[in-house]
C-alpha cells in the first residue's frame, strides 16, 4: 500500500505517538488539573510539557497562550467567532478551507463584513491585494499558511507586516504547513495561529489548538464553551485567565500525550529536514506528471512554493473514479474532490467536479513516487491518451 493522503491526516505515525498515548492510558490515566494526587500532577506535567513543545516549534515564548482545542477547526472557530462582532470587517483569501469559510458565513449573517482577496489560478495571493481591502473597520485577517488543494504557500509574513501597520489583528490557519514547513508567530507578525495535530506534527486526531498572541485583548476574545476548568471552582464565571478561559471540560490529555510525542518527534528531526525531504518527493512526483499526456497539474508546479500536495486530473476521468482505480488496482491511497475547499476549487478552474490529490509525508519514499507516477501513466493510456 501506498498512502498519499497526508493532508488529511498522517500515516504511518512514529511508533513513539502510539506507545505515548498507551502510556499514559495505561499508567497515568487521571484528569490533569482536577485533583492534588501524585497522578493527577503526572497528567498535568505531560500536557504541559505539550504546550512548550508547540510554543517552541512555532518561535513562541508564552506556552501559557497555547490553547488546546480538538483540532484546528474548532482553534479558528474560537478566533473567529470569539473575536468578531457585527460592524466588524475581516478580509479573507480565494483559497480557504471550509474551516474557515464557514465560519465567516456564519458571522457574515450575523451583520460581519467579509471581503474576498483573489487568489491567482495557480492558488498565490498578492499581499497587495489584501492591502487594496483594508477598511476603517477591519479588525481582523484570516489566511492560511498553505492551500491543502495545491500546497501553494501564501505570503503571510508580508501580510503580517501589512496588518501590523495597520493594528489589524492577523489569524493563520497552519494546518498544513505545521511541522513541515518553517512557522514563527513573531517574525511573521502572526497574531493568532490555529494548528492540527494529525497531520504533519505526526500526533493523534482529536488534538489540535490555537496559539493567541499577546497583541490579543483576551477580554475581547470570548470563549466558545464555558464551564468546568479545575481552577477557580468557587465561582460560576468562567476563570479569566489563560488557558483555562478557553479550555473547559476534561481534556484529552491522552490525546495530547500523543501529540507531545509527535511533536518531539518533528523537534528531534528539525522542519528543515523535514520540508526538504518532502519537497524532493513533490518534484520527483511533479516531473514524473508533467510527461503524462492527459494529466492536467494544479498549482504553481515548483516545490519551493509549496507543500507536498499535487492535486490534478486525467482526461475526462472523473476525481473519484481515478481515486477509485488507484485505490483498487494500485493499492495508492488518495483524496478526490473538493477537499472541502469549494472556493479554493473555483479559484483553480476545477469546481465543481474537484480533483485528485497526492499528498506526501516524510515517510513517503522516492521509489512510491515513481510508483504513483506508472500507475497514472497507466491511467492516462487506458483513458485514451499517451504519455509525452
Amino acid at each position: 500500500m501506498i498512502y498519499l493522503d497526508n493532508a488529511a491526516t498522517s500515516f504511518p505515525k512514529p511508533p513513539r505517538v502510539a506507545a505515548a498515548i498507551c502510556g499514559f492510558l495505561n499508567e497515568i490515566g487521571a484528569s490533569p488539573g482536577r485533583s492534588g494526587h501524585r497522578l493527577s500532577v503526572e497528567a498535568a506535567r505531560i500536557v504541559y510539557d505539550a504546550r512548550e513543545k508547540v510554543a517552541e516549534l512555532f518561535g513562541f515564548a508564552d506556552a501559557l497562550r497555547v490553547i488546546f482545542c480538538s483540532n484546528a477547526t474548532e482553534g479558528l472557530n474560537l478566533a473567529i467567532m470569539g473575536l468578531l462582532k457585527p460592524g466588524d470587517h475581516v478580509i479573507t483569501s480565494s483559497m480557504e478551507h471550509n474551516s474557515v469559510m464557514r465560519p465567516l458565513r456564519r458571522q457574515e449573517a450575523a451583520g460581519v463584513e467579509v471581503s474576498v482577496a483573489r487568489c491567482s489560478a495557480s492558488g498565490f495571493l498578492d499581499p497587495a491585494d489584501v492591502k487594496k481591502l483594508i477598511k476603517n473597520n477591519t479588525s481582523l485577517i484570516v489566511i492560511n499558511h498553505a492551500s491543502n488543494v495545491t500546497g501553494s504557500i501564501l505570503p503571510v509574513g508580508e501580510i503580517g507586516k501589512i496588518a501590523r501597520e495597520r493594528e489589524i489583528l492577523m489569524l493563520v490557519d497552519a494546518a498544513q504547513t505545521g511541522g513541515c514547513y518553517p512557522v514563527d508567530l513573531e517574525k511573521e507578525c502572526i497574531d493568532m495561529l490555529a494548528f492540527t495535530g494529525h497531520k504533519n506534527l505526526c500526533g493523534p486526531p482529536g488534538t489540535g489548538g490555537l496559539i493567541i498572541g499577546t497583541r490579543v485583548d483576551t477580554g475581547k476574545l470570548a470563549p466558545i464553551m464555558t464551564g468546568g476548568t479545575g481552577s477557580r471552582s468557587e465561582h460560576e464565571y468562567q476563570p479569566d485567565f489563560l488557558p483555562d478561559r478557553y479550555e473547559s471540560g476534561t481534556p484529552n490529555a491522552a490525546g495530547i500525550a500523543g501529540l507531545g510525542a509527535g511533536l518531539q518527534f518533528v523537534l528531534d528531526l528539525g522542519v528543515e529536514r523535514i520540508m526538504e525531504h518532502e519537497q524532493m518527493l513533490a518534484k520527483r512526483l511533479i516531473d514524473g506528471l508533467k510527461g503524462i499526456e492527459g494529466a492536467s497539474i494544479y498549482g504553481g508546479g515548483d516545490p519551493e512554493e509549496q507543500t507536498a500536495t499535487v492535486s490534478f486530473n486525467i482526461g475526462e476521468m472523473t476525481p473519484s473514479e481515478v481515486a477509485q482505480r488507484l485505490d483498487e488496482d494500485y493499492d495508492i491511497m488518495c483524496r478526490p474532490g473538493l477537499h472541502c475547499a469549494p472556493s479554493a476549487h473555483r479559484t483553480i478552474g476545477t469546481f465543481p467536479d474537484g480533483a485528485v490529490r497526492f499528498s506526501m509525508g516524510y515517510f513517503n519514499t522516492p521509489d512510491e513516487m515513481d510508483s504513483a507516477i506508472s500507475a497514472v501513466r497507466d491511467l492516462a493510456r487506458k483513458s485514451g491518451h499517451k504519455s509525452a
